[in-house]
């Protein structure tokens, strides 16, 4: 089998949030009506998600399972609110991809089958089985409340507060989510050289 070339932290950033990161640049600083530049940030991010899949091909040779269901679903849902000029499908992009990942590692639990560990691959060198289950049910719990907040999110706040709070909120506590992780994955045998540096969820 022929090693991947490892992407290093900042490339992981760059792809995990630079396509939200476009997102929010696109609508907080495109001028226009509001309608205007819900579309133009749209099309962005979809462009922008485009190109983070290429730039992980392209660097690392490879795409991740995860980034392919993301960039999947950006896809879809950016083109149906294009099509059908509605907000409400990017925004419920969120709860779907949060809610599908929750459902498929929760059946993974159920089943007893290591799903988290065969869509991150080799992320988590040395990491037990038991280790696998635990994160396995970290992340779970992870995707259902982050599924359950963007729907609360979206239905009280307004669009430009809802884009805001998906970048300035969502990274950070995706971020911490990861952090807080860390010392159990210690406890269970990963071998990392900077632990910290281990994946992210995805982001929704």
């Amino acid at each position: 089998m022929t090693d991947r070339p490892a992407a290093s932290p900042g490339l992981r950033m760059l792809i995990d949030f630079g396509p939200l990161a476009t997102f929010f640049a696109v609508n907080s600083l495109l001028p226009g009506a509001p309608l205007e530049r819900i579309f133009a940030a749209t099309a962005s991010f979809m462009v922008a998600m485009a190109a983070a899949m290429a730039l992980s091909w392209w660097k690392t040779r490879h795409i991740s399972p995860m980034l392919w269901i993301s960039g999947a679903l950006v896809l879809v849902f950016g083109g149906l609110t294009l099509y059908f000029h509605d907000q409400i499908f990017i925004q419920i992009k969120p709860t779907i991809v949060y809610s599908m990942f929750a459902i498929i590692l929760g059946y993974g639990l159920v089943a007893d089958k290591p799903l988290l560990q065969t869509l991150l691959q080799t992320a988590y060198p040395g990491l037990s089985a038991r280790g696998w289950r635990l994160l396995t049910i970290n992340w779970t719990l992870f995707f259902v409340a982050m599924a359950v907040l963007n729907e609360v999110m979206r239905q009280i706040l307004s669009w430009d507060q809802w884009v805001t709070f998906k970048t300035w909120a969502v990274i950070p506590m995706t971020i911490v989510f990861a952090m807080l992780n860390v010392p159990m994955l210690m406890k269970h045998g990963l071998q990392l050289d900077k632990p910290e540096d281990a994946p992210l969820p995805p982001e929704g």
